[in-house]
């Protein structure tokens, strides 16, 4: 158990109960890793100039991003990538390449082009 990490998800989930009632308000996960990171990286976006900001989780072979779509974060899972570093939940897939970062919505169909496209701010 990631004694440590517990706060880390705390906080996340929360805010997703916040944005949806009928979800819990207090989620544990328990990672079979020896050591955990969360690490917070803001972006900002090309098309509105809005900045947000991505909440990773990684422990071992596991990986979260929590991602702010459509008013709410959505927790997403690390799956496999060409390259970079790709994370999908339900209909969003954040995709991650150097410093950039593109949010794709695939109810608009797998070649649309993405709906965010952000660059990592320092």
């Amino acid at each position: 158990m990631l004694r440590n990490f517990r706060p880390v998800l705390a906080v996340g989930f929360a805010a997703l109960a916040h944005a949806t009632p009928a979800v819990a308000a207090d989620v544990t996960l328990m990672l079979d890793a020896p050591e955990a990171e969360a690490v917070s990286i803001n972006y900002r976006c090309e098309e509105s100039s809005a900045t947000m900001t991505v909440e990773y989780i990684n422990a071992g072979e596991d990986s979260l991003a929590m991602v702010p779509v459509e008013g709410g974060r959505r927790v997403m899972v690390a799956v496999l990538a060409a390259s970079g570093a790709r994370y999908a939940g339900g209909a969003f897939v954040w995709w991650t390449k150097g410093r950039e970062g593109s949010l794709y919505d695939l109810r608009k169909g797998e070649d649309a082009d993405p709906v965010a496209t952000c660059v990592e701010q320092e």
